[in-house]
């Protein structure tokens, strides 16, 4: 499929159902989906992070999700999980959505991210390793999957321990 110019807006609350079906589709598990729920009632969810793609008729393709984490003791955001259902993804729309997660965010005042995921996809939103800034988990991951942007040019990346809310589980 071909790239496309996509719509994104905040999550509304017609839109669960559809976001959990795209968490659902896109990865092998509903672990994501479910996660997405868990943290919808955890003080770890910020209103107006949780951002949907969609189609021209407002059909929700695809969701990327920020949510309250720390790195040591500094307040920042976690992206995870975003997702595309399988029949548009590689279509721009993951893209999309992550930038428009980080544009509110960044229009909310927030300054960290990090995000657990694929090394090859991430950076072009600016992410970069993590273990450069001394940033780490409290379990084993590869090191080049942890990664960690700052928001705030003029803001350095803290160093310390992520900690995630707790339907994370880490």
């Amino acid at each position: 499929m071909r790239h496309q110019a996509w719509r994104t807006r905040r999550e509304e609350p017609r839109d669960i159902e559809a976001i959990h079906a795209i968490n659902a589709a896109a990865f092998d598990t509903e672990d994501e989906a479910n996660l997405v729920e868990a943290l919808r009632g955890d003080p770890a969810w910020i209103d107006g992070l949780s951002i949907v793609v969609t189609t021209a008729d407002d059909e929700p393709v695809g969701h990327a999700l920020l949510t309250r984490c720390s790195i040591g003791d500094a307040p920042a955001l976690c992206l995870a999980p975003c997702a595309v259902i399988p029949s548009r993804q590689r279509t721009g729309a993951g893209t999309a959505a992550v930038q428009a997660a980080l544009n509110a965010a960044r229009a909310m005042g927030e300054a960290f991210v990090v995000v657990l995921g694929h090394p090859d996809y991430y950076p072009r939103f600016g992410f970069e390793r993590a273990s450069a800034s001394g940033i780490r988990l409290s379990i084993d991951v590869p090191d080049e999957a942890l990664m960690a942007l700052s928001l705030d040019p003029q803001r350095a990346l803290p160093a310390g321990t992520v900690h995630y809310a707790n339907p994370f589980g880490i």
